[in-house]
């Protein structure tokens, strides 16, 4: 167990944390959340022991073992291998069993019944007995695992970690913490140097994982899969829900409706009593009475309504008219170093197409996109835009690209010279850049607040084609979702790099992967892409590579792909048949669960409507009703969501059984 207690942080001005207290128990996932600049990278590196505070305590268990992954390491590791370097988790039982061999040898040359013999048998025992509840005469074959599940190659254990780019060595700072299994993980952003592979591989690593975990993340579905409490920093204060980021966001709703009709509550007790004061304070007959309604309210605890914090607040202008055919790209290709990138890749774009671009990391993806946004240039091939297209583009480092000497307001005028003054402090404020802040250098700007500019700048001049390379970068939730919001109803074309699958979901109607040098074009969103690839790795499985390259020779002769769509259609109905008849009742439990949530959430609103109504508390009988349905409905609420968890549980052991998880 560890705890954190009496925690009080100030920097200058700004409170960080109030006086919190916390605690981590075996087993708990808990998800981080919070605006940036809410301190959340603070909590964990105080947590790790990284960063010292004078005002609070953290303690630990003696057994209780901690490991710590930062956003980003500036450590210098040694000249090893990819494999050595993993190899290093296991440096403390390479040791005991080097002893232990040691020990082997020194028991030769001594007489059994000497006590020198007796005290090296009795550590022999210690060592043996440890070794023998630990993984290292499993070692390398789970150091193979965790590395390759987390995207290395096998030809990558022999490489030096010198040749691998700074995303992968995150990649095996990761792996060596998974490998070492801390009692407590605590991670921050561990998905941001992911690709969409190596994060499903994270995910069902860390649902099965046995030790505690907490986890600092701003990818809502990564927080959905890995994380079972979440605790939210706000305003400086901690608190704590049950459930992942889906049930916190519930449990906030429900929790601020409680706390608002509290609040007006209590101050409709307020503004009856002051009236019943004010109208009889002068009458000697009721003095009594008015000096003991005084007497509460002194003695009233005074509820405080939090405000809500900032958050970004835009909309993309209408997107400029433009032709059906957006674009068309025809035998692409691209190498680097002798090493090619794309071969032979077609594309056409339409208006109206929102389409997520995935892959491994090193695919070409980034590549990919500056190509089409003419920022490098191709060896061969057309890419050619429709009537009318404007295009417009964000680079992952774009926030990075910004000029560190100019302020925000001079950033904005870069943009040209019909943006007024006016409606670029109209653009900065609702990137909440506000007042003298506009005036601010980008040199001292947070990596949030970057990123928000450079959005700004972007949206400045209206365009019809879109391509955003990792948008969501640095920024939190709230403005994350304000961003899906926009691009869901924003009317042009969209291409978009992202490995935060929430976030493309809702707005993506394609998916365009690329693996290989090629590219290859999928209908529906991430979701329905990776089942589309799971039911495909299944097929491979139970065919093995002669059917599959025999399938190919099918396709190939069909060019129209007649028969493929027709087996494909054939196994998907097949599948939904298995899927009805193994999940039908849980399906129906569902169904029936949600219509009873729906229907208790419409009576709970009436009921909170009801007690945020004055003339309700000048009827005692009326109010202990209304507050007597009112936790009715909450508890018959709270067993409707358990019945639906639990159900939807069932589901998906059914749809992992039949290979249909996302």
């Amino acid at each position: 167990m560890l705890s954190v207690n009496h925690l009080d942080i100030r920097y200058g001005e700004k409170h960080l944390f109030k006086d919190i207290s916390v605690q981590v128990h075996d087993g708990n996932r808990i998800g981080l959340v919070g605006v940036n600049g809410a301190g959340k990278s603070t909590l964990l590196k105080i947590m790790a022991g990284v960063a010292a505070t004078d005002d609070g305590v953290v303690t630990c268990a003696k057994s209780f073992t901690v490991g710590y992954l930062p956003q980003e390491s500036n450590e210098l590791l040694t000249g090893r291998t990819l494999y050595e370097e993993a190899q290093t988790a296991f440096d403390s039982l390479l040791l005991l069993q080097r002893e232990a061999e040691e020990i082997h040898d020194r028991l030769e040359g001594i007489a059994p019944d000497s006590k020198e013999c007796e005290k090296l048998l009795q550590r022999q025992g210690e060592i043996q007995h440890r070794l023998d509840g630990s993984d290292i005469y499993t070692m390398q074959a789970k150091i193979e695992k965790v590395l390759l599940g987390l995207g290395f190659r096998q030809e990558d254990m022999s490489r030096p970690v010198s040749a691998f780019s700074g995303g992968w060595l995150m990649r095996l700072k990761l792996a060596k913490m998974l490998l070492e299994a801390p009692s407590l993980l605590l991670l921050d952003e561990p998905t941001n140097h992911l690709d969409l592979e190596s994060l499903t591989w994270v995910e069902e690593f860390l649902r099965t994982y046995q030790g505690a975990m907490v986890v600092v993340s701003h990818d809502r579905t990564f927080l959905d899969k890995a994380t079972t409490a979440t605790w939210e920093i706000s305003f400086g204060k901690i608190t704590a829900y049950k459930g992942n980021y889906t049930f916190y966001l519930a449990g906030k709703e429900e929790r601020r409706a409680i706390e608002k009709a509290a609040y007006e509550n209590q101050q409709a007790r307020i503004s009856q009593t002051m009236r019943f004061v004010d109208r009889f304070r002068a009458k000697s007959t009721k003095a009594k009475q008015v000096q003991s309604r005084l007497k509460q309210l002194d003695k009233m605890e005074l509820l405080e309504l939090g405000d809500d914090e900032m958050r970004i607040s835009f909309s993309f202008p209408p997107a400029p008219s433009s032709g059906r055919d957006v674009m068309q790209v025809e035998s692409l290709e691209k190498s680097y170093n002798g090493k090619r990138v794309f071969k032979d890749v077609n594309l056409q774009l339409q208006r109206g197409d929102k389409v997520a671009v995935v892959g491994v990391n090193g695919a070409g993806k980034s590549t990919l996109l500056k190509i089409l946004a003419g920022i490098i240039g191709k060896d061969s091939g057309v890419v050619r835009f429709g009537t009318n297209v404007k295009l417009s583009y964000f680079g992952q480092h774009q926030a990075q690209e910004l000029s560190p000497s100019l302020s925000a307001l001079e950033t904005m005028a870069l943009c040209g010279e019909d943006l007024t003054v006016t409606r670029m402090r109209s653009l900065l404020g609702a990137f909440l850049f506000r007042g003298e802040e506009v005036e601010k250098k980008v040199s001292v700007l947070s990596g949030g607040e970057k990123s928000r500019l450079a959005l700004a700048k972007m949206i400045a001049t209206p365009a019809n084609l879109m391509l955003l390379d990792e948008p969501t970068n640095h920024l939190d939730m709230s403005s994350q979702e304000i961003l899906q919001e926009a691009m869901a109803q924003y009317d042009g074309t969209i291409v978009v790099v992202s490995h935060n699958r929430y976030f493309v979901d809702s707005f993506v109607n394609r998916v365009l992967e690329v693996k290989d040098g090629h590219v290859t074009m999928y209908e529906g969103n991430v979701a329905e892409y990776l089942r589309k690839i799971e039911l495909m790795a299944e097929r491979l499985k139970e065919q093995g590579q002669a059917q599959v390259k025999e399938d190919s020779a099918v396709e190939d002769s069909d060019p129209d792909g007649k028969q493929s769509r027709k087996d494909r259609k054939r196994q998907e109905a097949e599948l939904r048949q298995q899927r009805s008849k193994l999940a039908g009742p849980w399906l129906k439990q569902v169904q029936e669960a949600e219509a009873s949530i729906e229907k208790l959430e419409v009576e709970k609103e009436d009921l909170e409507a009801l007690m945020a109504d004055p003339d309700l508390y000048s009827d005692e009988k009326a109010w202990t009703e209304t507050s007597r349905r009112y936790e009715e409905c909450k508890r018959r609420l709270e067993r409707f969501y358990d019945r639906w968890e639990k159900a939807q549980e069932e589901i998906e052991k059914v749809d992992a059984k039949l290979g249909l998880q996302s």
